[in-house]
């Protein structure tokens, strides 16, 4: 009996979200392993930087050349090459015996989800289109929600099964039957090519130029040491003027530059990207805080420490499932859900400094509620509105923009708040005797108050857009 078109759709929906879950697996899964890779490695605070940072820095790199490659050669073609390679790479991650490979392995997994990522998004801009799109996202931010905050559960889990010293192993070996899955429903299920296929070229220098300044930009921050090479970004800030003085020379010749006015005057597309950025830099390191804070100073096992988490788990998949259908024209939706994000990591923050028992993960499960409803509401509603005017024939490029601004702003966001959290660890002074460590509580607090710092530059950014639009009434 054929598919119908209605149930295709349907179907690359729900493999698009498996995939882009996967991706955010490997992100959330790893921050629980932490203490693993310390035991089973013996990893140390510099490799720990890397290994978590190292798949960001990467990831990055090719977020905006993947779309390219999938605007130009066709989404599916790339979206088979990223999944394999990103399997094929979690091999190899699982199998490390050093600090140094494990890295290698996960710098090599980056680049892999840096060439799949962006032909997700592409690929749902392409099959739906209004509020059919909005009702996509909504999916989309739920699933992309529900693996970012249940990623600890299912590290915990992993490690508990395969022991503190080995267990890590399957955070990566998991990946590999769902890539398997995933490339045999693809061929089914993915548009071969869309009629937005054109015969640009690939802007292989403006491809280059745009990846060294963003490795420049990201590497001081991965690296985050005192040997860290400041200049980097500098020179990364020179790079991008470079690569702008050469999208220009190549539109005057005629030719279509990397990133087209398109996608740049793209209404809320500028904007979305900023908010995106802001918010990601706060919501990826909470988790870093609460696993190592769960783990190191109130003792908790790695699934205990993965469980607390399940309540921002759950809020998050019901706001980014309401973002679908309460997005409209404006950034409200998005205003309201930094908002709500802001008032339950504050509240979190307030949680673990005063608590500091056994039963710390059980009154921090309100306050996380309420901020995973906020981070689920923005996800969904920002993604929508800044792709809401984009060209379907762009959609690749201007995702993969858009999600190379989050890497930056994810990269930031951990590298801030892993420094004031464990600065303020080690920092001189009484603590309120949180658990078994040291001030873990206050350092976990103010860490979790640096994260919320990142949101309100979001809610900020995101209250311009209605006061805009009355402006213009």
């Amino acid at each position: 009996m054929p598919v119908s078109a209605s149930a295709r759709r349907s179907g690359a929906l729900g493999l698009c979200c498996a995939a882009n879950g996967l991706l955010f697996l490997d992100v959330s899964t790893v921050n629980v392993a932490l203490p693993s890779f310390q035991r089973g490695l013996g990893a140390g605070p510099e490799d720990l930087s890397w290994i978590l940072a190292g798949y960001i820095l990467t990831f990055g790199l090719f977020l905006v050349p993947g779309g390219r490659l999938g605007d130009v050669l066709g989404r599916r073609a790339v979206f088979l090459a990223g999944a394999a390679l990103f399997a094929l790479f979690s091999i190899a991650a699982g199998l490390a015996t050093t600090p140094q490979w494990l890295i290698a392995g996960r710098l090599l997994q980056g680049a892999a989800g840096g060439l799949l990522a962006p032909q997700l998004v592409g690929l749902i801009q392409q099959m739906f289109d209004g509020r059919e799109r909005a009702r996509a996202f909504g999916v989309y931010g739920a699933v992309t929600a529900a693996a970012t905050a249940l990623g600890p559960v299912l590290g915990g889990v992993l490690i508990d099964l395969g022991g503190p010293d080995d267990g890590w192993r399957w955070a990566f070996f998991v990946n590999v039957p769902v890539v398997a899955v995933m490339l045999a429903a693809a061929p089914a299920l993915l548009p071969r090519r869309g009629p937005e296929r054109t015969r640009r070229s690939l802007d292989v220098v403006g491809s280059l130029l745009l990846g060294t300044a963003v490795f420049a930009v990201l590497f001081p921050l991965v690296e985050a040491g005192d040997g860290a090479p400041r200049w980097s970004a500098g020179a990364g800030v020179v790079v991008l003027g470079l690569f702008v003085a050469w999208e220009r020379r190549y539109r005057a010749r005629g030719r279509e530059p990397l990133l087209g006015r398109e996608v740049l005057t793209s209404p809320g597309y500028r904007p979305g990207v900023v908010i995106g950025s802001a918010y990601l830099a706060g919501s990826t390191g909470i988790f870093l805080v609460l696993t190592v804070y769960a783990q190191q100073g109130l003792g908790y096992t790695a699934l205990a420490a993965g469980l607390a988490s399940v309540p921002y788990a759950l809020g998050s998949v019901a706001g980014a499932l309401a973002g679908g259908r309460l997005v409209g024209r404006d950034t409200r939706a998005v205003a309201t859900g930094s908002a709500a994000m802001i008032v339950g990591l504050a509240g979190t923050a307030l949680v673990v400094w005063r608590a500091g028992g056994p039963l710390t993960g059980v009154w921090t499960a309100l306050p996380l509620l309420v901020a995973g409803l906020g981070s689920g509401l923005v996800i969904t509603a920002n993604q929508a509105l800044t792709l809401a005017h984009v060209p379907p024939a762009h959609g690749g490029t201007a995702a993969g923009l858009q999600q190379t601004a989050q890497r930056i702003g994810s990269a930031v966001g951990v590298v801030t708040t892993s420094a004031v959290f464990f600065g303020r660890l080690d920092a001189p002074g009484p603590g309120p005797g949180h658990g078994h460590g040291y001030g873990y509580g206050t350092a976990a607090a103010t860490g979790l108050l640096a994260a919320a710092a990142f949101v309100v530059v979001a809610l900020g950014v995101a209250l311009l857009g209605p006061a805009r639009r009355l402006a213009e009434q």
